[in-house]
């Protein structure tokens, strides 16, 4: 087992101000309410749990969050059918399948001379402790966050696509910072991790949960952050073109579509038209290249009703 040390060997974020400031070193441009509540996330050791339509930066902020504050970063994908073992450890069979060959003449040893079979599995069990072991051990994300000889930071991507019992489990081990291992005892938290958990709403999450969480709702960005993003990301890209795919990108996301642009998009069809030598954005060029913003055939055909509309944004 592992002594607790909830101490933390990184640098908290001073202020909000702090905050801001040095996840834009990291290249994360954040707005005053994403900068306030990872503030406050780092200085209340509490989980921050993200919400939002995909594509908006959820799972970047996490990133730049453990970079900004020197943290390993630990992702945990989640998925319909995720239990605790996926998430937490498993053992490593084939290594003890190994070690079991390799040991085969001191098996035999603790067996010889035994009367009967239950004799013999009882002196076999007696050596358990040898095949359940940390060398055995293999991590999986949660369990190594905990253990991590680095500080921490654990994104738990898209906690609604797991079944309420992971959520249920999760929302235990994040209360005790602390995980239990029948075979071996409680393993307390090295460090204290920081935790992120996203979520684009596909199921309702618990009042548990959100309880246990400072919530963070983040939504496509205003037409100046999302300016400053792309002139960060793409300096290339000329500042009068960017504001045209800028006002382009919001009108089309105006529209009743399946899946409105992310800033991803808007990133590739930025850059995408930069590489074609564009010099404004014309009711052609945004025909041409519609399918670098939009994904599905029938909201490609929304805009093209509508691309008179889109190019003069």
């Amino acid at each position: 087992m592992n002594p607790s040390n909830p101490t933390t060997a990184t640098r908290p974020f001073a202020s909000v101000e702090d905050a801001s400031s040095r996840l834009e070193q990291v290249g994360y441009l954040s707005s005053s309410e994403i900068a306030t509540a990872a503030f406050l996330a780092d200085r209340m050791d509490k989980p921050i749990l993200v919400e939002g339509p995909a594509g908006v930066g959820k799972t970047e902020l996490a990133k730049a969050l453990a970079t900004a504050l020197d943290r390993e970063f630990i992702r945990l994908q989640c998925y319909e059918g995720l239990d605790e073992a996926k998430a937490l450890y498993e053992w490593e069979y084939a290594k003890q399948l190994l070690y079991t060959q390799l040991l085969k003449d001191k098996i035999g040893e603790m067996t010889e001379g035994a009367r009967t079979l239950a004799e013999a599995a009882d002196r076999l069990a007696s050596g358990d402790a040898v095949f359940f072991s940390e060398r055995f051990l293999l991590p999986r994300p949660i369990l190594r966050a905990q253990l991590s000889e680095r500080p921490a930071l654990l994104l738990v991507d898209e906690i609604d696509k797991a079944d309420p019992e992971f959520e249920a489990f999760l929302l235990e081990v994040l209360s005790d910072n602390a995980v239990t291992i029948p075979e071996l005892g409680t393993f307390k938290a090295r460090h204290i991790p920081r935790v992120v958990l996203t979520s684009n709403n596909a199921r309702e999450l618990s009042d548990a949960l959100k309880r246990r969480c400072l919530h963070l709702h983040i939504d496509f960005p205003d037409r100046e952050r999302e300016l400053r993003i792309v002139r960060a990301r793409l300096p290339q890209v000329p500042q009068t073109l960017a504001e045209q795919v800028i006002e382009a990108v919001a009108a089309i996301r105006a529209l009743d579509l399946k899946k409105a642009p992310s800033i991803s998009e808007t990133l590739d069809w930025a850059q995408s038209l930069a590489l074609l030598n564009a010099e404004s954005l014309t009711a052609d060029m945004v025909a041409s290249t519609l399918n670098l913003v939009l994904k599905y055939e029938g909201d490609i055909e929304k805009a093209r009703a509508n691309l008179s509309q889109i190019a003069q944004a």
